[in-house]
């Protein structure tokens, strides 16, 4: 503990904690550096346990919420926050992006401030998409596109095991189980561990990679050392599809879309594909149900 001046105490010496307590000049004026406004919502993000991108996303929308309005977090009305979600669905934001938007200056606003500012502002509709799929014959072109035995095992696990790219570039080596053809994942999204397959076929060629590599190393390393970026795994399936001749806009995220897919044309329940891709709720996996009707596929025109 500091204390200014010694006569405080009577020109004892006192004990805290027994550690003296250092003397300063009485002229003494600690340098106290400026808060952030946002370092609560930092601080309650890191204690809950939020992942370091949700964290980044939700301190961006604010910065730039409070840039807009101009105004500090105790004078924001809700008003305030309309006039934002207006203003951004003028740029072209689509109800994806103006839900996000709402979820980080709510929690903010709501849980961390305690300002009852959401009582009157209602999330838009959810936009529903179908999922871009790739065919069989198009996943195998991409994968014999590829010469790089680390980039080609890159994209047959995403595909063969329906991984995120996310999972992809964190995927350590004990996490990976041969002998009985499983992937324990841990670095899931919302920090939800799962067990997923891992393709028979690729078996011999994964544990050639690995050999020698340490328990806790990451499967994928880069040049540089560390993890592979999420930014070149995807580079790396932007250039093998397009070296395959394949038209479709697919992203990396297109090869977990296929495996689902492919597992339900399979036969497989969907419940068992839920487990293996993490999902909370069975009616996310149920999107791939619409992607995947046989009956409806055979169909002809009456043209």
């Amino acid at each position: 503990m500091f204390v200014k001046d010694e006569s405080a105490f009577g020109g004892k010496s006192v004990n805290f904690d027994g550690l003296k307590p250092q003397i300063l000049p009485s002229n003494y004026k600690p340098f106290l550096p400026k808060v952030h406004p946002l370092a609560r919502l930092a601080q309650e993000l890191i204690i809950r346990g939020f992942s370091k991108r949700t964290i980044k996303a939700y301190l961006e929308i604010n910065q730039r919420f409070m840039i807009f309005v101009r105004k500090s977090s105790k004078e924001v009305a809700a008003q305030d926050i309309k006039n934002y979600l207006l203003y951004q669905k003028g740029r072209g934001l689509g109800n994806t992006s103006l839900n996000l938007i709402i979820s980080a200056l709510q929690f903010y606003y709501q849980q961390v401030l305690k300002r009852k500012l959401f009582f009157n502002i209602k999330r838009p509709k959810k936009e529903h998409y179908l999922p871009i799929v790739l065919s069989r014959e198009e996943i195998q072109a991409i994968i014999d596109s590829i010469t790089n035995i680390k980039h080609k095992l890159m994209i047959a696990m995403a595909y063969g095991s329906g991984l995120r790219v996310s999972e992809v570039i964190n995927l350590k080596v004990n996490e990976v189980n041969p002998d009985e053809l499983t992937l324990h994942i841990k670095q899931s999204k919302g920090r939800r561990g799962r067990l997923t397959i891992l393709p028979e076929k690729i078996k011999s060629e994964l544990q050639q990679y690995i050999l020698g590599k340490k328990a806790d190393n990451f499967v994928f390393i880069s040049q540089r050392g560390g993890k592979v970026t999420a930014r070149t795994a995807q580079k790396i399936f932007e250039n093998s599809l397009k070296k395959a001749g394949i038209k479709k806009e697919a992203t990396f995220h297109s090869l977990r879309h296929s495996f689902a897919t492919h597992l339900l044309e399979n036969g497989v329940d969907v419940r068992y594909v839920q487990e293996l891709l993490g999902h909370q709720n069975i009616r996310t996996t149920q999107i791939y149900t619409k992607v995947t009707n046989p009956k409806l596929k055979s169909i002809k025109s009456p043209l």
